[in-house]
């Protein structure tokens, strides 16, 4: 029954960290390669990705709850996400500092819990390795964006976009490293 229980989780984790992977391409794809998008399409993007996200990490730790105690910690970045998602879908158009100010708490929110869960992981050390750069990039980029809210709109999407390509394929690669560990 152990097994099964573990096998059960390591699917749900490489489930939800090629979901939110896959999530973070598709929203750098979009700040990159379309930068002068229009605010409020940038707002409605970052909130599909907020409330995919939130959806993944709250469900994720629902399924844990009774397994760590790093579960809490995952429900309530969920629900923060959500938060934050719904918040943008209902005022799409908030002002662009604004927008940025939540987008910048967003990331040192996800970098703090990834950082913490490197910290506090037993698994291999390359999910380690894994989840401390998520945090590390999270956090900077958190940190900068909330520093230098009114630093150019251009600049500020690209940022963004290229911290979700860089983070979207270390989702995904930890992805991977789970099922070579769940074999």
């Amino acid at each position: 029954m152990a097994a099964k229980s573990r096998t059960t989780f390591a699917t749900i984790e490489r489930t939800a960290f090629m979901i939110q992977g896959v999530t973070a391409i598709l929203f750098g794809i979009a700040a990159v390669f379309w930068p002068g998008l229009t605010t409020r399409i940038l707002v409605y993007l970052f909130a599909s990705f907020l409330l995919i996200d939130g959806v993944v990490a709250l469900v994720y730790g629902l399924v844990r709850l009774r397994h760590t105690s790093r579960a809490l910690l995952l429900m309530l970045l969920g629900l923060l996400e959500l938060g934050l998602g719904m918040y943008l879908v209902r005022e799409p158009s908030v002002a662009f500092a604004t927008f940025i100010l939540i987008l910048g708490f967003a990331l040192i929110g996800r970098g703090v819990f990834s950082f913490v869960h490197a910290m506090n992981d037993k698994g291999s050390n390359t999910l380690k390795t894994m989840h401390a750069l998520l945090g590390v990039l999270g956090l900077v980029i958190g940190i900068f964006v909330v520093a230098q809210p009114v630093a150019g709109g251009l600049a500020f999407v690209w940022i963004i976009g290229l911290y979700a390509l860089v983070s979207g394929p270390i989702m995904i690669a930890m992805s991977s490293d789970l099922g070579k560990l769940q074999r």
